[in-house]
């Protein structure tokens, strides 16, 4: 067993209500401290990514294109693919910064 050092005349319960009331409080001020710059960053980080699978998608597409020719787009394919899973992941970082708050 770990022997723990607790300061004179404080109890453990005691130690830990201040820990959680001061978490709780930090918690409360960041979650009111949210300015302007928190959402452009939360607006930029959805457009990016949306962005980058989409753009992922359309170059892997053109490749397939050049070496595989199909009845149909590969990039075309792959590009609503790429938007698709670019909006689900989206969608999950929203998911979780809610669940945070």
């Amino acid at each position: 067993m770990v022997n723990q050092e607790r300061s004179p005349g404080k109890k453990p319960a005691q130690s830990f209500q201040h820990q959680i009331a001061r978490k709780t409080a930090r918690k409360l001020m960041l979650k009111e401290d949210r300015g302007i710059m928190f959402w452009m960053g939360m607006f930029g980080m959805v457009g990016w990514s949306i962005a980058i699978p989409t753009l992922a998608g359309i170059t892997l597409g053109k490749w397939l294109d050049s070496h595989w020719p199909a009845t149909f787009s590969w990039t075309l394919t792959l590009l609503f693919a790429g938007i698709l899973l670019g909006c689900l992941n989206a969608w999950y970082w929203i998911k979780e910064e809610r669940h945070h708050d």
